[in-house]
């Protein structure tokens, strides 16, 4: 025991080298393995990748700092500033989170989330844009963010009416749906999934949506329509085709 309280001195500052390696090794590990894009917008990428070679550099910088100093005898001398929390924890605090994050894989938003964030079928005003109501991707080929964009240019339902639909997205329960309604949803990532938004449409079935758990994803095909939903005209998905499909490597949108 003594011994270690006499070596706890010299192995102090390794733990700075220690957690710069981890945090490089870490955010490599995102991008790399394409964890990344279940964290950040795509825009940030190659941020995330600089960074991380960034720790690796610093942190055998200052390994042969270290080896340097022991090797010539220099002593490091007393420490000349003040320090809110004792040596080494900030240091040691980073080195733990960094191997959480090696450890535990990155989840990717769920139902429970969109649920607690609000999930509908406008974006956020910080996101709305004036643009002209002419969307030159046809029906069919449009994803649930096209649609929604659509929809904040000109939000009247009936102008839809019929329009073929061909969707995926992960299923949520909308408490104030009937029972053979569900909400065909996705997160759009701003910035990184701190931030992220749900937005959804909701869809009719031909069965009770107890058939289609939450969470699960789906591709649906069918048509638009306007009903009357929660006291208010809505722009329906009439399922026509719905199949249980992986999650996507992608699933958020940008």
């Amino acid at each position: 025991m003594l011994r270690l309280k006499r070596l706890y001195p010299q192995l102090l500052p390794w733990l700075d080298v220690v957690a710069l390696f981890q945090w490089g090794a870490l955010l490599l590990k995102f991008y790399f393995s394409g964890q990344l894009q279940l964290l950040i917008h795509p825009n940030y990428n190659l941020l995330v990748l600089g960074a991380g070679f960034g720790f690796l550099i610093f942190s055998s910088l200052r390994a042969k700092h270290l080896i340097y100093r022991r090797r010539s005898g220099v002593n490091d001398g007393p420490l000349q500033h003040v320090t809110l929390f004792p040596p080494g924890l900030g240091s040691g605090l980073l080195l733990v989170s960094a191997l959480l994050g090696l450890l535990i894989p990155p989840a990717v938003l769920a139902s429970e989330t969109a649920l607690q964030r609000g999930l509908n079928e406008s974006l956020p005003y910080t996101r709305t844009e004036a643009q002209s109501f002419y969307n030159p991707i046809p029906p069919e080929e449009r994803s649930l963010l096209d649609w929604v964009r659509t929809l904040n240019a000109y939000p009247e339902p009936d102008a839809y009416q019929d329009q073929k639909v061909n969707l995926k997205g992960f299923v949520v329960h909308g408490p104030t749906l009937p029972e053979n309604y569900l909400l065909i949803s996705r997160f759009v990532i701003s910035c990184c999934a701190v931030d992220a938004y749900p937005i959804g449409l909701p869809v009719r079935l031909t069965t009770d949506r107890e058939d289609y758990p939450q969470d699960s994803w789906l591709q649906v095909q069918g048509r638009m329509t306007t009903e009357e939903l929660d006291d208010r005209r809505q722009l329906v998905i009439v399922a026509e085709a719905i199949e249980t499909i992986p999650t996507p490597r992608d699933p958020y949108e940008f």
